[in-house]
C-alpha cells in the first residue's frame, strides 16, 4: 500500500499562555512512501516524527494537509477504519491475557462483514505467531517472556488484522543491545516476508540505516533530506546530516578554501575545483583518513584502538570541532608506541564542505 502525504502539518498551542507562541512539530512534510517498502523516520527527540506516525495512524489529527493509502484519502478517516497495525515502544500488552489472547483480541472486536468465525481467528493467530517465532508461547503470560519475546507479541498482535499499513514508534528502545539487534533483524525478516508497507520510527541511525530501504532525516519538524540510507551516508545535503549518521561519527574542523585549496589550522589538506574563497566548516569520515608521512593533515595521537580488522586512532587538532578526531585505517597500519605525531592524506570523496552561516553543503569536483 503507498502512502503519500501531502503538505502534512501539526500545530500545537503554546504550553505559555502569556507568550502565545505556537509549536510547530511537523512543518509542511512532503513524502511518497512506495509500496511494500521499510521507511525509517529518524531525527532526535522532539524533531516530530513520531507526531508524523501518529498522524499517518489516526491518533493525531494534522493542523493541515493530506494523508492518502494509495488513492484513498484517509485523512478524516478513524484509526480503526485505517487498516492500520500500530506497534509502541513499551509493547501494550495485557497482563492478565495469555500470548494467545493477546493476538486475538483485536480480531475478537472485528464487527460486521469483516467478523471472523473463532477457527479463522485462531489460524490467523497461530500464522502470524510462526511468523514472528512464539508459536511455541501461545500459552505463557507477558510477564513469563523475555523483552525480546514481549515485542514479538506486539507484532503479531499488530499483524493479525492483516493490516494495509504497519508503523512501528521506536520499538527497539527498552531492549538490551544484544536484543536490540536481533529484534531488528527479524523487524526485517518479517516485513520483507509479509511484503507490508512499514514506517519505522527511531532516533538510532544505525537502527534506521540497517533496516530501512529509505530514511526520511528530520530536524525541529522539517525534512532535512530523504535517500537510501548509503547514499544520505555518502552524499549529506548539510552539516545536521553529516554529524546526524555515521558511527563512528563525522569529524568537523574549522577550514579555509584559498586558490581551490583548502586548509586546516594553516595545512593545505586537498584540492577543491571550483569552490570560491571562504571560511567553511570541514566534515571527513572516520575512514576519509590515509596515514601518509607526506600528507597534508597532521594531527597529535592520543591513542589507539586497535578493533581486529582496522585500527581506530584518536588525535587531535588545533581546528577540530569535535571532541577528537578518531580515523579508522587498515590493520596493516601499526603506531609506534613512542609515536607522537601522524599525517594524513585524506580521500576526497569522504570530505564534505558546508557553508559557515547556512551550514547547507558546498560542492567540489572530486579529483
Amino acid at each position: 500500500m503507498k502512502v503519500e502525504l501531502q503538505n502534512l502539518t501539526k500545530i500545537f498551542p503554546s504550553r505559555n499562555k502569556k507568550s502565545g507562541e505556537e509549536v510547530v512539530a511537523v512543518n509542511n512534510f512532503n513524502f511518497t512512501i512506495p509500496d511494500g517498502k521499510l521507511v525509517g523516520l529518524l531525527g532526535p527527540s522532539g524533531c516530530g516524527k513520531s507526531t508524523t506516525l501518529y498522524m499517518i495512524s489516526g491518533l493525531q489529527k494534522p493542523s493541515s494537509g493530506k494523508i492518502f493509502f494509495g488513492d484513498e484519502d484517509v485523512t478524516e478517516l478513524t484509526p480503526e477504519n485505517r487498516g492500520i497495525g500500530l506497534v509502541f515502544q513499551n509493547y501494550a500488552l495485557y497482563p492478565h491475557m495469555t500470548v494467545k489472547q493477546n493476538i486475538l483480541f483485536p480480531l475478537q472486536n472485528l464487527r460486521g462483514a469483516d467478523k471472523l468465525l473463532k477457527e479463522e481467528m485462531l489460524a490467523r493467530a497461530y500464522e502470524v505467531a510462526k511468523l514472528v517465532q512464539i508459536d511455541e508461547l501461545m500459552d505463557r503470560k507477558p510477564s513469563e517472556l523475555s523483552g525480546g519475546q514481549q515485542q514479538r507479541v506486539a507484532i503479531a498482535r499488530a499483524l493479525v488484522k492483516m493490516p494495509r499499513v504497519l508503523l512501528l514508534d521506536e520499538p527497539l528502545s527498552n531492549l538490551d543491545a544484544r536484543l536490540r539487534l536481533q529484534t531488528r533483524e527479524e523487524i526485517r525478516r518479517i516485513q520483507k516476508e509479509t511484503g507490508i508497507t512499514t514506517i519505522f520510527v527511531t532516533h538510532d541511525q544505525e537502527e534506521a540505516m540497517s533496516i530501512s530501504d529509505v530514511i526520511v532525516v528530520m530536524k525541529l519538524g522539517v525534512v532535512q533530506q530523504t535517500g537510501k540510507p548509503q547514499q544520505i551516508y555518502d552524499d549529506p545535503c548539510n552539516l545536521f546530516v553529516a554529524k546526524f549518521l555515521g558511527t563512528p561519527p563525522i569529524n568537523v574542523f574549522e577550514g579555509e578554501v584559498k586558490a581551490e585549496k583548502l586548509y586546516i589550522g594553516g595545512e593545505c589538506v586537498l584540492s577543491v575545483p571550483g569552490v570560491a574563497d571562504k571560511a567553511v566548516y570541514v566534515g571527513i569520515r572516520p575512514e576519509g583518513f590515509i596515514p601518509d608521512e607526506n600528507g597534508g593533515l597532521s594531527c597529535e595521537i592520543l591513542g589507539v584502538d586497535v578493533m581486529g580488522r582496522d585500527v581506530s586512532i584518536v588525535s587531535k587538532n588545533a581546528a577540530m570541532l569535535t571532541p577528537s578526531v578518531r580515523s579508522i585505517v587498515d590493520a596493516d597500519y601499526s603506531v609506534a608506541p613512542d609515536q607522537k605525531q601522524i599525517r594524513y592524506t585524506l580521500k576526497p570523496h569522504k570530505v564534505f564542505l558546508f557553508d559557515k552561516e547556512t551550514e547547507e553543503r558546498i560542492y567540489f569536483e572530486v579529483q
